[in-house]
């Protein structure tokens, strides 16, 4: 899939004047989301969010209630599980499967209260990790250390959340729609909204775990999906890179632990593939199918008694 968009971008790119063309063919060749184009500098802007975020989540545990910690687990829910798993990464970046456009927008919605950048950030950089999956260019890989993979190179260098032209040659499907173009660049209103109501509705106990505290543990288990999940855990597949799965952070992230699974068979919107890999986002998509709003899932094939790399149907 990614590949596939890729070419798109730089097809468009020939109708661009010569600069513009020297330009695509220049990214083309040379992928600016690597360490070697991100690493040597800090993110100032993104740094000082991180501290913040993680001093709100150990102030956080001072603060509990009842009514902050039910905020908390429906964000979760929303943010994480919806957003990000089921959203941003099976449903946006991969295409597992496909929903109604106002189910998309609601979802992505959802993705943006994780503080992980809006959806063409997020799915061009998930796309270039592919691609480049523990290999030159990738933006997270372990090869570079595992500090790196896991928060190093989201604090590092220039940051580009809000750089769609740039971005858009990884998701060209994403820059062509209104809304996502929208959102990519105003990605922090959703934030800002949720905590004025929670706010509202049980003050700062609710803002302080239901924003500071849910979204540095979330943070957290995602990029454990970029660092822990490609150095330990089992591989069914021989896969190019390092992937693994790990059930633990499986459990984390709704089922994104399931990696090796997950890069043998990307566009698989199940990740979760034998009985006991449980697959909390999948079983998410599987009720929205069942409700309607969800067809064309596409799953994982494989031969169980010769696993490797396959198809979808």
């Amino acid at each position: 899939m990614s590949v596939e968009l890729l070419e798109e971008s730089v097809v468009n790119a020939e109708s661009q004047t010569p600069a513009a063309r020297r330009l695509a063919a220049a990214q083309k060749d040379q992928v600016a989301l690597g360490r070697a184009a991100q690493g040597g500098s800090i993110s100032v802007v993104t740094t000082i969010f991180m501290v913040l975020f993680h001093i709100g989540a150990i102030a956080a545990l001072f603060m509990f209630s009842w009514k902050a910690l039910i905020c908390s687990a429906v964000l979760w829910l929303y943010a994480s599980n919806i957003g990000i798993g089921m959203c941003y990464h099976r449903l946006l970046t991969h295409r597992g499967y496909k929903v109604p456009k106002w189910l998309e927008y609601f979802m992505t919605i959802g993705a943006t209260l994780s503080l992980e950048g809006g959806p063409i950030f997020w799915v061009a950089t998930h796309r270039v990790h592919h691609q480049h999956s523990d290999h030159e260019g990738d933006p997270h890989t372990p090869t570079e250390g595992g500090w790196w993979a896991h928060m190093g190179w989201i604090i590092s260098g220039v940051s580009i959340h809000s750089e769609t032209a740039m971005l858009a040659r990884y998701a060209p499907d994403l820059a062509r729609d209104k809304f996502h173009v929208w959102i990519s660049k105003y990605h922090w209103v959703p934030m800002v909204v949720v905590g004025l109501a929670l706010l509202a509705i049980g003050g700062w106990s609710c803002v302080m775990w239901g924003i500071f505290l849910r979204v540095t543990i979330q943070l957290h288990a995602t990029w454990l999906v970029n660092s822990a999940t490609h150095m330990w855990g089992s591989r069914r597949f021989e896969t190019k890179d390092r992937s693994r799965n790990s059930w633990w952070v499986a459990l984390l992230t709704g089922g994104e632990g399931w990696h090796n699974n997950h890069h043998a068979h990307p566009v698989s919107a199940r990740h979760g593939l034998a009985w006991y890999e449980f697959d909390q986002n999948y079983l998410g998509i599987l009720l929205l199918k069942k409700l309607g709003l969800a067809w064309d899932v596409k799953l994982a094939q494989y031969d169980k008694a010769n696993p490797k790399p396959a198809g979808t149907a």
